[in-house]
């Protein structure tokens, strides 16, 4: 039988990823005022995402990347299988 593919992988922190989807609802704050060194907020408030995003993705990739996706089986692919020059 064929080993599985690997399937996607399931935490809680993936919620986090969600966050820096708010940027993109626009009318939220599609506003001039208040200004910040002369930028509208309407821009400001888009750079402020920026840092806020990468942490995000930041965070979660800390916390998830030592799970297995698939937990209580044994890794059926080896090294050698995952090779991409192996034949």
């Amino acid at each position: 039988m064929p080993p599985r593919p690997p399937s996607l992988r399931w935490s809680n922190w993936n919620l986090l990823l969600l966050v820096p989807l708010l940027m993109l609802v626009t009318p939220w704050f599609n506003s001039d005022e208040p200004r910040l060194l002369g930028l509208p907020f309407f821009y400001w408030f888009q750079f402020a995402w920026v840092p806020v995003g990468v942490v995000c993705v930041g965070l979660v990739y800390v916390k998830t990347r030592g799970e297995p996706a698939v937990k209580g089986k044994p890794d059926l692919l080896g090294v050698d299988d995952l090779d991409e020059g192996a034949k």
